[in-house]
């Protein structure tokens, strides 16, 4: 049995659905019942104790990073039996500049999982091409995005292809003790993401580059935490995190080339024509 944490977010999403085609026993731990296609068990990451019946059986855990005692948690996965564990990281752990709440809480969660005594496998992925559905209000309001970091490039990955990997790492020997960088094919900036995502959806979308102080303030007021702001700027504002490196791990490990842009902008057409204001 697999554990997958996270199981209704992108990533996880992700991989209970590939482990699912694969025919593998999977179980969801959620904070409430959802609807996923696997067997689920309501717990929560954050208090240790409380996942017995989550991880009775389970001999493979998908882990997201930053719980509070991930040292105590991965002890009690160790105790009920678990062997391995998937954990989701990112370059956050290796930027020029670490000294921010983003690389602090990966770095520990890395350190937590080499320490814990389980055969373990980090996966560092560039940032998520999920990530444009932060725009979905917006283009839900109108033709034009408005965003930070315009002038970015970034090789991002499809979570499909992230889970694709981890299904690899959580199955097959050989990927014990392993840290697997994740890219898309190409590095695009915002305005080409948004120039294909116009392609796909035939609309003629527009792009607008804040400056950083509009920046600051567009995710001042979302509720981003102004630790995270700061991390933020630290890596995309002054350069600290380069994710425009492409990585051949996706085809490497799982035989087939990582996902463009386009493809995963068609795979999610629906997400963004559905309820779009007159």
């Amino acid at each position: 049995m697999i554990l997958v944490t996270g199981a209704t977010g992108n990533v996880g999403g992700e991989v209970v659905q590939a482990l699912a085609r694969a025919g593998e026993p999977v179980r969801a731990l959620v904070r409430k019942p959802a609807d996923v296609p696997a067997d689920q068990v309501v717990g929560d990451l954050n208090e240790p104790d409380s996942l017995g019946p989550a991880l009775d059986g389970v001999r493979g855990v998908f882990l997201l990073p930053g719980y509070r005692d991930m040292r105590g948690l991965l002890a009690r996965m160790r105790g009920a039996g678990v062997e391995r564990v998937v954990l989701l990281s990112s370059f956050a752990t290796v930027a020029t500049d670490t000294d921010n709440v983003l690389s602090e809480f990966m770095i520990d969660s890395e350190t937590a999982v080499r320490e814990s005594g389980l055969a373990w496998t980090v996966l560092r992925p560039n940032a998520f091409m999920s990530n444009a559905l932060r725009w979905l209000p917006q283009l839900r309001a109108g033709d034009v995005v408005r965003d930070a970091f315009g002038a970015v490039p970034v090789a991002s990955v499809d979570p499909y292809d992230i889970a694709a990997v981890a299904v690899r790492a959580l199955l097959d020997p050989g990927h014990e003790e392993r840290i697997h960088p994740l890219s898309g094919p190409e590095p695009l900036l915002p305005a080409e993401r948004l120039a294909v995502l116009a392609e796909v959806l035939g609309r003629d979308l527009r792009f607008h580059a804040l400056s950083d102080e509009e920046g600051r303030a567009d995710m001042a007021a979302a509720g981003v935490p102004e630790p995270y702001i700061r991390a933020f700027f630290g890596f995309y504002g002054d350069g600290t995190l380069d994710e425009s490196q492409v990585y051949p791990t996706v085809e490497r490990l799982t035989g087939s080339p990582p996902r463009t842009f386009r493809q995963w902008a068609t795979a999610h057409r629906a997400q963004f024509t559905a309820d779009r204001e007159p």
